[in-house]
């Protein structure tokens, strides 16, 4: 019989998304388990849809799913060589939350998790070590192609080692939106794809700055407190 990992509540979450809750494996608190979040359930998603994306069937609705289809291409046509750029998958695992997807949990060298590229900007600014692991991550996104979405600050992590940083890794977002993915299967595309989306990272970053400069708001997404960084290893 498979075991169910079991989380207390949503609370336990050490990171919440817009659709997903994460949670570190109480089995091994290197892994990090995502599942859908109660109210963002693929039954629920699918109901809000109208005519014609309400026909689609329900895995469609399933970012687990989609995530997973997502690593088997990335490890099929790129390799080892993504894993420098995202966490590795661990695989399916059953919870008492529903089906959750395991990866790697991004750690800094005092073990806690590493902090948001958002959290990291908001503060300490754009240092010379972010521009320089900003110029490699750039540079081998557009190399290998790394299919994505928009890069957002707040679903990529700043690791850090001995108060350097080490390198830059995307944990969410990943999978080329088209709805025929061309990119997947020409490695050209992919390129000039990749580096598109590595190039306005450099405009989001901006922005950013500038609000906090203007004493705007944090916002919602990619702050975790130091309490909620801390896996027990």
């Amino acid at each position: 019989m498979t075991s169910i990992v079991h989380f207390d509540s949503e609370l336990d979450a050490f990171a919440r998304g817009g659709n997903r809750l994460c949670f570190v494996d109480p089995r091994d608190s290197n892994n990090c388990i995502k599942v859908a979040r109660p109210d963002r359930a693929p039954a629920i998603k699918k109901n809000e849809k109208s005519f014609p994306a309400s026909l689609k069937p329900l895995s469609a609705f399933d970012d687990n799913a989609e995530e997973f289809r997502v690593y088997t291409h990335i490890k099929r046509q790129i390799g080892d060589a993504a894993f420098e750029l995202i966490p590795r998958c661990t695989g399916f695992v059953e919870t008492n939350f529903g089906r959750g997807l395991g990866s790697e949990i991004i750690k800094d060298d005092d073990g806690k998790i590493s902090l948001t590229l958002k959290q990291y900007l908001w503060l300490f600014g754009e240092t010379d070590d972010l521009k320089e692991a900003l110029t490699v991550f750039k540079q081998r996104w557009q190399l290998l192609g790394m299919p994505s979405r928009n890069l957002l600050l707040h679903n990529i992590v700043v690791q850090q080692a001995k108060g350097k940083i080490q390198r830059l890794v995307v944990i969410d977002g990943l999978g080329w939106p088209d709805v025929l993915p061309i990119a997947y299967y020409c490695r050209a595309v992919a390129q000039r794809k990749a580096k598109r989306k590595a190039a306005r990272l450099a405009d989001a970053i901006a922005a950013l700055l500038a609000k906090k400069q203007q004493g705007g708001d944090w916002g919602y997404h990619g702050w975790m407190d130091d309490n909620k960084r801390k896996t027990g290893s």
